[in-house]
């Protein structure tokens, strides 16, 4: 049963990210596919909790509550940010890089393999879903450390954002808030969020749900190391000089009291 429920979770990710490709194609436009992310995520979470026989443990439904959470507010905020504004930069990059033919490679450069990061990324939710382990303190651990980094991240967008709005600020450095503390606050937050659910899976499954723990460990990789803080900061330092300092007196991830700087 729980390898159905896992492949039904797969065929949804799957299904999802050949339905966005498509308007992609019409759209012209290969960043819908950073809209269709929190859904394909959140809407796998959800499917253990549905299709698991029996009535949902309450591990199993404060997960869901999180996972829902977390996908409603990046959703709203990812489509908000985007509203009108075209392709994303990086997607063009990646549309340049990969022509001609992008608009098919798509299909597995983008949406294929987005599909299974949100499958994998969703692992926890099973685990969870099927753990028979009682309620206990490494759950409340793990769903406050999951609501903290939602709020984390949240916060941060919603400073940057503001930031951004204002045009006195424009070329400038958010340096402001928790942007004082973590280059990446937004990051940091995600990788509290699932952290913190795979804490509560592997309670509630014990060792039998340890390999949920691909789930934290490849969104962290993926933060850290590829899409995340490597790719944007990759050259934004030729770009706007002053994140030079910003980068020299501000941790990139982890929050910490600024470095004084030279002169």
């Amino acid at each position: 049963m729980k390898l159905q429920i896992a492949l039904i979770a797969l065929a949804f990710c799957l299904a999802l990210g050949v339905l966005t490709w498509l308007c992609s194609l019409v759209r012209k436009d290969a960043s819908l596919a950073d809209r269709a992310w929190p859904v394909a995520v959140g809407g796998a979470g959800l499917i253990p909790v549905f299709l698991l026989p029996g009535a949902p443990t309450q591990r199993a439904i404060v997960m869901a509550l999180l996972g829902t959470a977390w996908a409603l507010r990046l959703g709203v905020y990812v489509t908000a940010r985007n509203w009108g504004h075209g392709e994303d930069r990086r997607y063009r990059d990646m549309r340049l890089r990969n022509e001609p033919g992008f608009g098919w490679k798509s299909l597995y450069l983008v949406f294929g393999l987005q599909a299974v990061l949100a499958w994998i990324v969703a692992a926890p939710f099973l685990a969870g879903a099927v753990g028979e382990h009682p309620w206990g303190w490494p759950d409340t651990v793990g769903a406050a450390l999951a609501a903290f980094g939602i709020a984390f991240e949240a916060i941060g967008d919603a400073q940057l954002a503001r930031f951004k709005a204002d045009p006195e600020h424009r070329r400038r450095v958010m340096d402001r808030g928790l942007w004082r503390y973590t280059r990446h606050p937004n990051y940091f937050g995600e990788c509290c969020v699932w952290w913190g659910l795979w804490l509560m899976a592997v309670h509630g499954a014990g060792w039998s749900g340890a390999w949920s723990i691909v789930s934290p460990v490849v969104m962290s990789l993926l933060l850290l190391k590829v899409s995340g803080v490597s790719l944007l900061e990759k050259d934004i330092a030729q770009r706007r000089p002053a994140y030079r300092d910003y980068i020299a007196r501000t941790n990139a991830f982890l929050p910490w009291p600024p470095r004084r700087t030279a002169g």
